[in-house]
């Protein structure tokens, strides 16, 4: 028999710190003995074609009818129950533009309180771009395998040895009553040496973490409309559903206090996943390989399956009950799983491979969406992007693939409840 739902355990952020910080030991005792690979929360096929459905303006009059009968519907035999509801975050909730924009200030701001003047908004972005280059010529696919962070730490620490170096240089001329450019070659050689022991690794991660806590901030700030309330009705709906991020740079929802922390329950990021995210890049700069994203959304779901069993532990706890070890198939759930996101290659492909349903969120260009522009060699890219062109190609392809793979397209973000309820209702 396949574990109940839990029904009388709200999953909130008090909730997911207490699961986190004082049950390690309970979960550890009844963590899932499953490997990640074969765990699933949809017991649904993979999705191999399916008819898109835009959901607009025009449906209005439909949402509405959707929205009064929900919970009529939810007792109706036919209608499924969703178990994990994931999402991307960048372009997905909030425009990312701005929010690097944002981020790229406070690098500036953090760099001037610690003396380091004279740095624009964007000496970051190019830096980074830099130093991917230069270790490409000797490590290709070290190079491609970087994280955002670690190219972001890389760079800021080339900017402080860079302005380190300026420095020791004008003083050494100005001892010897001289210029810069007469220095000879074995004096510049030194103090480049120099420059590199003297950067503080302190202050470097101290300007690191005002770039992210800005990047936490913006986000909040930016947030595209009807994120929350479309939230919120989810939980309304779905009082039961675990939510999640997917994500593949270091935002976690978990730290946006103000607007999405009460709503989410885990993170999964690309970056702690360093095994499946080097393999997953070294494929995409390989021309004699496919590149596989489902590493990380196997970690989500296996997630998922921790929660989910702590849930049932804690509730077993309260009526006196013995509960099992959730082990795939035999006694695992079969909750329908959607994942939310921007991105064709590495949201809709991605995750389908893994038995979710996709929801594509293209919004009014007016809001500031890169997704569809960012995979256009023809087209310049952002200025924050370090993605090659290389990359950029192997993505394309991987955009065309997947598009069949899309079960419902919406261009606002107070569609997702609706959309939600479509799939579940199998409406499409």
């Amino acid at each position: 028999m396949k574990p109940s739902i839990a029904t009388s355990f709200p999953v909130v952020v008090i909730v997911q710190l207490l699961v986190v910080s004082n049950l390690e030991q309970f979960i550890d005792a009844f963590v899932p003995t499953h490997p990640i690979s074969s765990t699933v929360v949809s017991s649904s096929p993979i999705i191999h074609t399916h008819r898109i459905q835009v959901l607009n303006a025009a449906d209005k009059a439909k949402a509405d009818d959707d929205s009064s009968s929900s919970v009529a519907t939810a007792s109706n035999a036919k209608t499924k129950q969703i178990g994990l509801l994931t999402f991307d975050l960048d372009d997905t909730l909030y425009p990312i533009a701005p929010v690097v924009e944002d981020a790229n200030a406070a690098f500036v701001t953090a760099m001037e309180r610690f003396g380091f003047d004279g740095v624009d908004a964007f000496d970051i972005v190019e830096t980074g771009k830099l130093v991917r280059e230069e270790l490409a010529k000797t490590d290709p696919e070290k190079a491609a395998a970087l994280t955002h962070t670690e190219i972001r730490e890389m760079a800021i620490r080339r900017e402080m040895e860079r302005i380190i170096l300026e420095r020791k240089l004008k003083a050494t001329a100005d001892d010897w009553a001289t210029q810069v450019s007469s220095l000879s070659p074995i004096v510049k050689k030194h103090a480049r040496q120099w420059a590199k022991g003297a950067v503080s690794e302190s202050v470097l991660q101290q300007v690191l973490t005002a770039w992210e806590m800005e990047r936490h901030h913006s986000a909040e700030r930016h947030l595209f409309p009807g994120v929350v309330d479309a939230l919120k009705k989810i939980k309304e709906e779905h009082p039961d559903v675990i939510i999640g991020a997917v994500t593949d740079g270091r935002a976690n929802p978990l730290l946006m206090t103000f607007t999405l922390a009460p709503y989410f329950d885990f993170c999964m990021s690309w970056e702690d996943e360093q095994g499946g995210r080097q393999q997953f890049f070294r494929e995409l700069n390989s021309v004699e390989s496919t590149p596989e994203l489902t590493w990380i959304y196997d970690a989500a779901r296996h997630k998922y399956a921790i929660l989910k069993h702590a849930q049932a532990g804690i509730d077993s706890a309260k009526n006196d009950e013995e509960i099992k070890p959730l082990v795939w198939p035999a006694s695992y759930d079969d909750l329908v799983w959607i994942h939310v996101g921007d991105d064709l290659a590495f949201d809709v492909g991605g995750s389908s491979a893994c038995g979710a349903k996709t929801i594509l969120v293209e919004l009014p260009k007016s809001l500031g969406q890169t997704a569809p522009f960012r995979f256009d060699t023809s087209i310049k890219q952002p200025a924050w992007s370090t993605t090659t062109k290389q990359e950029l190609e192997a993505r394309i392809k991987m955009n065309e693939a997947a598009k069949e793979l899309v079960t419902v397209e919406i261009n606002s973000m107070e569609r997702l409840p609706i959309a939600i309820n479509q799939i579940l209702r199998d409406e499409l």
